[in-house]
């Protein structure tokens, strides 16, 4: 079976949380408020600099999902596709497509494996040229979103979904590579055979060290044109 590379999304293949780069949309849309968006900021800003745990993940992503109450999924595809160009694209580090490129050169698929909303993660992934894309997900009823979270992609969840679309794409992961910036996705990156820490907080920096895993650091942003 082949092997395949599997990228987490927000601060390894974005430079920031995709939630937060949306977050000035979906208030201008009326859909959040101004306290909402800077309370979501400084959240981001710890998150960045110290890291947080699993519990402390999930309760920012319940928050999150709640914003989402009463909002057509439709309208939420419309926004993603709306901010494609000017708010995610340019967010996008170069580095990671080029190693996704090199990776899809070698015969392997390509994934993005995020906790961020499905929708958001798989409108990038088709974008950027993956194969596929898992994430989060919010309930919904009658194409409306609930506001509950129904799935959540971190910790072991995260571990287990890769390990669920491997069996189902028929891939091995012992060959397989996977690249992530926190420690809260530890369980994940020891899926694989090759765990790779990109800008990694300062838990997973250690655990890198430690293990002798691979450390890259990536800095340059925005897609090239074909």
């Amino acid at each position: 079976m082949p092997g395949a590379a599997f990228f987490d999304l927000d601060r390894t293949l974005l430079s920031r949380s995709s939630s937060l780069a949306l977050a000035g949309v979906f208030r201008r849309r009326g859909l959040i408020r101004r306290r909402q968006l800077v309370k979501a900021g400084l959240a981001q800003l710890v998150f960045m600099r110290f890291g947080a745990d699993e519990s402390t993940v999930r309760r920012m992503a319940e928050r999150g999902m709640a914003v989402l109450t009463g909002v057509r999924v439709d309208e939420l595809r419309e926004i993603v596709s709306e901010a494609m160009e000017p708010v995610l694209k340019p967010l996008v580090y170069t580095e990671a497509l080029d190693l996704a490129a090199s990776h899809a050169a070698a015969g392997e698929r390509t994934y993005i494996v995020s906790g961020a909303l499905e929708e958001v993660v798989q409108a990038l992934a088709l974008e950027l040229g993956f194969d596929d894309a898992l994430g989060s997900r919010c309930g919904r009823v009658d194409g409306v979103y609930t506001g509950r979270l129904e799935r959540a992609l971190y910790g072991d969840a995260k571990a287990d979904a890769l390990v669920e679309l491997a069996a189902r794409d028929e891939l091995d992961l012992r060959v397989s590579t996977a690249y992530s910036d926190s420690h809260t996705d530890l369980a994940f990156l020891e899926r694989v055979g090759n765990p790779v820490a990109v800008n990694p907080d300062r838990e997973l920096r250690k655990l890198a060290d430690a293990r002798g895993w691979q450390v890259l650091r990536f800095t340059r942003r925005g897609v090239r044109a074909p």
